[in-house]
C-alpha cells in the first residue's frame, strides 16, 4: 500500500524550492485547457504537507475560469511547480506539480484521469 513520502521540489532554475509530503498513488492528470497544454501530473495535498523554502518573491500568479486555483509560476524560468487553491469542500489545498519533484519515477505512476474540461 503506497504511503505519503516527503519529496523535494523546485522550478527549473531553482529559485523556487519546497518540500511536499505526497502519496503518489493519488496523482491526477487533468484535461482542462491549462493542465493539458502544460502536461501536468498533479497531487493535491493540505498546506500542512507543504513547506516553501525559498522563492516566494519569484512567484507570479495566473488565474482563469472560476479563479479557484492560484496557478503559481517562477518569473525567472516560467515553470509552475505548484498552485494554491481550495478543495470542493472549501478547505485550502496545494496542487503539487509531480513533474517538479526530485527522485520520482514518472513511468511508474498510474495517474487518475480527471475531466477538468467539462467541470
Amino acid at each position: 500500500m503506497p504511503e505519503a513520502k516527503t519529496y523535494s521540489g523546485s522550478c527549473h532554475c531553482g529559485s523556487v524550492r519546497y518540500d511536499a509530503t505526497v502519496d503518489l498513488s493519488h496523482v491526477m492528470e487533468c484535461n482542462c485547457s491549462h493542465c493539458q497544454r502544460k502536461g501536468f501530473l498533479l497531487a493535491f495535498i493540505s498546506p500542512n504537507q507543504f513547506k516553501l523554502h525559498s522563492g516566494e518573491q519569484h512567484l507570479t500568479e495566473y488565474q482563469f475560469n472560476k479563479k479557484i486555483i492560484h496557478h503559481l509560476f517562477c518569473r525567472v524560468c516560467g515553470v509552475q511547480p505548484f498552485a494554491r487553491g481550495k478543495k470542493p469542500d472549501g478547505s485550502p489545498a496545494i496542487a503539487v506539480n509531480v513533474r517538479c519533484l526530485e527522485d520520482v519515477d514518472l513511468g511508474a505512476l498510474n495517474p487518475i484521469a480527471f475531466d477538468g474540461r467539462n467541470v
